[in-house]
């Protein structure tokens, strides 16, 4: 039987208060809206193919340093112990999206269409499932750690989704919303996919590849751990940023945000309680278990906060609707992560880590 952790471990305050600095920074970018409106009006009109180019910048220097931190000769071992990986696949890519798809249909052309009207509910759906088609990488790390999850194996699960994803998420997107009749421009959502996601992934292999090669490894990890306040402060930055463009919507629908945060809630744990529980049926290690129900219920949130933004504008009630999920992230992760930490006795198998991976990093948030 497995063996509880050794030492408590906690997250950075950063890290443990997210969704306070979320919450702070969506009061500050009203303020900000509401005070210097002409400021915020001439940086919205710097847009570029319908990517506006102050976002673009902050949503880089976000993803960037996540991209670095994955090392996908990792993938090398991938067939050795496939039930974990394929586990999480299918929680990602077969039931998440279509999972929340069906939810956003529930709620907001559903249950709550009263109180929405039919074009914000078609927004806040769109904005769903964008959210739902974005597995998570960086934090993943973190929810890991804390469960004491195999770092080797996570890092293995995060570098596949993020292959799939260079395929899957666009044409996902495209499916979902063309059935629930939302119009989407594809070469808009093509191009996000090009800067946000295969551009990022690229220069992030090649940058570690050949980091690692003249600096060494540990000279590697303190750059990552130098890079930490520039993702934490462009983390901040994009949210202030893009609360001041929708400081006037947000405050004609404060309650908006808890009906958005509803089906949010109900799809995390869904996805995470399928992950968790088909892994104890196929009898996968805890040490695997947990990081993939983990990774099953989280949302790779700088991807879908910029797609959003592109396809529907600054001011869309998409947008809102991805920037709800970063709020309730953290909280809903951590409640995730207790249930794991307490069931641990569940699994009898001890976890082994794939040959051919490499062991990943202290985790930094994304």
């Amino acid at each position: 039987m497995t063996t509880g952790p050794t030492s408590e471990k906690r997250l950075s305050v950063f890290e443990r208060y997210l969704s306070v600095w979320v919450a702070l920074c969506i009061a500050a970018g009203v303020a900000v809206g509401t005070a210097v409106p002409g400021l915020v009006g001439g940086l919205s009109r710097w847009e570029l193919h319908h990517v506006n180019l102050p976002i673009a910048v902050l949503i880089w220097l976000m993803i960037y340093p996540m991209m670095l931190r994955i090392d996908f000769g990792a993938l090398r071992g991938v067939g050795r112990r496939p039930k974990g990986l394929l586990i999480v696949l299918f929680v990602n890519w077969l039931v998440k999206p279509f999972s929340m798809a069906v939810l956003g249909w529930l709620f907001f052309k559903g249950l709550f269409a009263g109180l929405l009207g039919p074009d914000l509910g078609d927004q806040y759906l769109a904005g769903t499932i964008i959210l739902a088609a974005a597995p998570c990488t960086a934090m993943v790390f973190v929810w890991s750690y804390l469960t004491d999850g195999d770092p080797a194996y996570t890092l293995v699960q995060v570098a596949l989704n993020d292959l799939i994803m260079l395929v899957a998420f666009a044409p996902i997107v495209v499916l979902l919303l063309g059935v629930s009749n939302i119009t989407v421009p594809y070469d808009v959502l093509l191009y996000s996919v090009l800067l946000y996601i295969v551009i990022p992934l690229a220069a992030g292999a090649l940058s570690r590849a050949v980091l690692l090669r003249i600096r060494g490894a540990a000279w590697f990890e303190a750059f990552l751990g130098r890079l930490k306040p520039v993702t934490i402060g462009a983390l901040l930055a994009t949210l202030v940023l893009i609360f001041a463009f929708q400081g006037a919507v947000i405050l004609g629908r404060v309650g908006h945000i808890v009906l958005i945060a509803i089906p949010l809630l109900i799809q995390v744990y869904f996805n995470a309680g399928l992950a968790y529980g088909l892994a104890r049926w196929f009898r996968v290690p805890y040490a695997v278990a947990a990081p993939g129900a983990l990774i099953g219920a989280s949302n790779f949130f700088e991807l879908a906060v910029a797609t959003a933004v592109s396809l529907f504008g600054l001011q869309s009630g998409a947008t809102l609707a991805t920037v709800v999920g970063v709020l309730v992230e953290v909280p809903v992760m951590l409640s995730v992560c207790r249930v794991c930490n307490r069931t641990r006795h569940w699994f009898t198998e001890p976890a082994a880590v794939p040959a051919g991976a490499t062991q990943a990093g202290r985790p930094v948030a994304s």
